[in-house]
């Protein structure tokens, strides 16, 4: 077992990948401002935040969902679970539920903007699938990331690859915690919509460390 102060936030992932230097600021250093789009992401987020049940024919929807995984170290919370009936009179696949026949299990994470060429999301949404195959004893093929600014899902298929890739970030991401440093800017247009960008000051650094280099690369949205 391992100690609490252990376990880091599973959201810690998607700004790793997007920008190490981002995540240590904001997790590091306690660093954090709104602007525009952070505030209508916090706004967006207060009904899943708000840990409603909801019930429909064949389909449960769970928010606020407490998340862990011993393996990664990390935990946090899911926007919605979703639990959709496979057979009624199938083998009773989720007990902690206290649910009946077989079910399948979709974690949804929602995001402010649209899909991005990168994989940040995609990694967070992943570690979210980890976590719960862990708790449930499941295997979850498939989850969703639901973008309010176009407001449509995109399927995000759980591979070998992308699992590989969030081992590999959570990884990182307790090496940077274990450093303790954060890592210099690397400029480029990820940080145009950044709410830290008068706090990072990445143009005025102009060099970036070997540190920030054997880390992690930030990817460009």
């Amino acid at each position: 077992m391992f100690a609490e102060d252990d376990f880091l936030p599973v959201s810690a992932l998607q700004h790793l990948v997007f920008c190490p230097r981002q995540c240590a600021l904001i997790f590091l250093e306690r660093q954090w401002e709104e602007n525009v789009l952070t505030t209508r992401g916090r706004i967006e987020h207060e009904r899943v935040d708000s840990k409603y049940r909801e019930f429909r024919q064949g389909r449960k929807q769970i928010s606020g969902l407490y998340i862990r995984s011993e393996q990664l170290k990390l935990q946090g919370r899911l926007d919605i679970l979703e639990l959709d009936m496979i057979d009624p009179k199938g083998p009773n696949n989720l007990p902690s539920f206290h649910l009946k026949g077989s079910w399948k299990v979709r974690p949804v994470e929602f995001k402010h903007g649209e899909p991005k060429e990168n994989d940040c999301d995609r990694i967070q949404l992943c570690a979210q699938v980890l976590c719960l195959e862990e708790m449930l004893n499941v295997h979850i093929e498939e989850a969703s990331l639901f973008y309010w600014r176009i407001r449509r899902r995109e399927e995000v298929p759980i591979t070998d690859m992308l699992r590989e890739k969030t081992h590999d970030a959570s990884k990182k991401l307790h090496d940077l915690f274990q450093s303790g440093r954060t890592p210099l800017p690397v400029y480029g247009k990820r940080c145009r919509s950044c709410s830290l960008f008068e706090i990072c000051l990445p143009k005025k650094i102009e060099h970036p460390g070997q540190y920030q280099k054997t880390l992690f690369t930030p990817q460009e949205a």
